[in-house]
């Protein structure tokens, strides 16, 4: 029996390649906690791309509320930190503490996240939260940079080969300026 994977993902063209990978060791259930985005039109385009591909792929898909009001607060006063910084921890933590309870109340045996293959994204960073969670919580955080190996190549090769909706931006209105 496969380890039960909860796999927070931001949107299909980084996650579809990635789920191929980890559904050969985990039993995989996708996790789409992205309060982050806006506006509320770019999360549901997001959310429902990654919707229709990962049930095509009988993958299990859950659907977080998008609570943005509740992200803006957290982020207050960090309008106008780089990508990268101090803002963009706040909302690692925020997106990979909400799929780790998730995972702890749902009896999952592993959680991970699909933000490490961007480069765009602190994998150090990420890799500190999710070990940090993962003792708090105790659930394993399955601790991997998934854009070694060309793995942010080949996940935009294979959302390019699937035509996936692909945005130019983060997600939240300040990553646009």
């Amino acid at each position: 029996m496969k380890p039960k994977l909860l796999f927070h993902v931001c949107c299909a063209p980084c996650s579809g390649f990635l789920s191929t990978k980890l559904g050969k060791d985990f039993d995989l259930t996708v996790y789409y906690d992205n309060s982050n985005i806006f506006p509320q039109e770019e999360f549901n385009r997001r959310a429902q791309e990654a919707k229709k591909f990962f049930e095509s792929q009988k993958i299990n898909f859950i659907l977080a509320k998008w609570e943005h009001d509740k992200w803006l607060d957290l982020v207050r006063g960090l309008e106008n930190e780089p990508e990268r910084g101090k803002r963009c921890a706040v909302c690692y933590r925020y997106r990979l503490k909400n799929a780790v309870e998730y995972a702890k109340d749902n009896s999952f045996d592993v959680f991970a996240t699909t933000l490490s293959v961007s480069p765009h994204k602190d994998s150090q960073l990420l890799s500190e939260i999710g070990r940090s969670l993962s003792q708090e919580y105790g659930v394993e955080f399955l601790d991997e940079d998934f854009k070694k190996n060309d793995g942010f190549k080949l996940a935009m090769e294979f959302a390019k080969q699937l035509g996936f909706y692909r945005q130019n931006y983060c997600g939240c209105e300040f990553s646009k300026l």
